[in-house]
């Protein structure tokens, strides 16, 4: 026999479909971030400001939008299956000077023929940083309500843009907002910016579209550089307000205190909540969004989706940019690592293991799950790049190196 027929043997004795693991894997899409590509600089500013850093000077990033998409297509060709493109607003693609309160559809058609050719889908983000009306880290709770109302267009011109994405490519579009609001020092004050947050919000949200286009998530986080005291949108607003006002939660896996893990958080989330979004990145110290690993996190996170049979329900994206490392090389490590870290979710007996902790038999069930640990799961892995035409194991990495040199060295 095969490596790989040996292996779905192996599995097959634990109670494990291959056949069906590897079926419901090919049809997750992953929404892959364009950000990475060009260290978040975007179109439309020079500068990266709003909290958010890059650290490194590898050659080769992207400057301008056809070379941002090719280096995106390349990496696409090297990751199984059709996924999705993560865009922020910054990514608009026009000749007109128009600022971002106003920006249109149609300042974004480049990118839904990029994604028809590609046979993807496309996620969208408001960009509320590397910008002016941004430099003081007040965006949509700024006491200002000139540069509030500034935000909160910005906000609905994204949502409009997201719906038709949605519309052209028949893929539901993801539309996160995320603003790096907070203080630097202990604040004086910390309701009333939360109540200009949430007034903000709730102008953003009067426009209703169709849910099969668009879905709605706003993201919290814990602090960041510039907001190491007081963030306004902290995970408890955002918790709340997305319950109170049926929208999507989404967990950045890097936006928490170091002894929190998102993966404890999954199904919690999904027993009060129809749908879930995650960012999956990797926190070193801090939110520091390295590229992710197939590291014990990933892998739990990865199980709970599994096991809480919520494939369907959760929008999956990657959030990291590392400019130390070849940009396209890090975006395969990280899509090819949360595919395999959801293959082995699939490949995990879970039925089985309920009944073992429900019956109390705890000494085989921890048995069990340390036999897992060693399962031929490379070769599972293997036969499905196979499947899907692309390289296996490492020969990846040779492509990225002749792409390196004959295209990203050469900018």
């Amino acid at each position: 026999m095969s490596r790989f027929e040996e292996a779905k043997e192996k599995y097959a004795s634990i109670g494990v479909d291959v056949d069906k693991a590897l079926d419901t894997l090919s049809k997750v899409r992953i929404s892959m971030h364009c950000w990475q590509g060009d260290d978040v600089l975007g179109f439309d500013s020079d500068s990266l400001t709003g909290g958010i850093a890059t650290t490194g000077n590898y050659p080769g990033k992207a400057t301008n939008p056809d070379e941002l998409m090719a280096d995106i297509s390349k990496a696409y060709s090297l990751i199984p299956g059709k996924h999705k493109l993560n865009l922020h607003a910054s990514y608009r693609i026009t000749d007109e000077k128009v600022d971002r309160d106003k920006i249109e559809p149609k300042h974004f058609s480049a990118w839904v023929d990029f994604a028809k050719q590609e046979g993807i889908g496309l996620d969208f983000n408001p960009t509320l940083f590397s910008h002016e009306k941004a430099s003081e880290n007040m965006t949509l709770s700024h006491p200002d309500k000139n540069i509030r109302d500034f935000w909160v267009e910005h906000c609905k011109a994204s949502r409009k843009i997201a719906d038709y994405f949605g519309k052209e490519l028949g893929i539901t579009a993801l539309n996160n907002i995320w603003i790096p609001d907070g203080t630097k020092d202990v604040p004086g004050d910390r309701l009333t910016p939360r109540a200009r947050l949430k007034e903000s919000l709730d102008e953003i949200f009067t426009v209703k579209y169709d849910k099969q286009n668009i879905a709605d998530a706003i993201e919290g986080k814990v602090f960041g550089i510039g907001v190491e005291s007081y963030t306004v949108g902290s995970h408890e607003f955002y918790m709340n307000y997305a319950a109170k006002n049926n929208l999507m939660c989404l967990l950045d896996t890097g936006h928490y205190h170091p002894t929190e893990v998102v993966s404890d958080k999954i199904s919690s989330m999904l027993l009060f909540n129809d749908q879930l979004a995650l960012h999956v990145s990797r926190p070193v110290r801090w939110d520091s969004d390295h590229v992710i690993k197939l590291d014990d996190e990933l892998k739990e996170l990865a199980k709970e989706l599994v096991a809480c049979n919520a494939l369907n329900r959760v929008f999956i994206g990657l959030d990291f940019f590392d400019a130390s490392i070849n940009r396209i090389a890090a975006w395969v490590i990280g899509m090819r690592n949360m595919q395999k870290a959801l293959l082995l979710g699939l490949l995990t007996p879970n039925t089985q293991l309920s009944k073992m902790q429900d019956e109390r038999n705890f000494t085989e069930l921890l048995a069990t799950m340390e036999e897992l640990k060693t399962l031929p799961f490379g070769d599972i892995w293997d036969h499905f790049c196979e499947m899907m035409n692309v390289p296996v194991g490492k020969d990846w990495f040779k492509i990225v190196k002749e792409y390196e040199k004959d295209v990203l060295l050469k900018r």
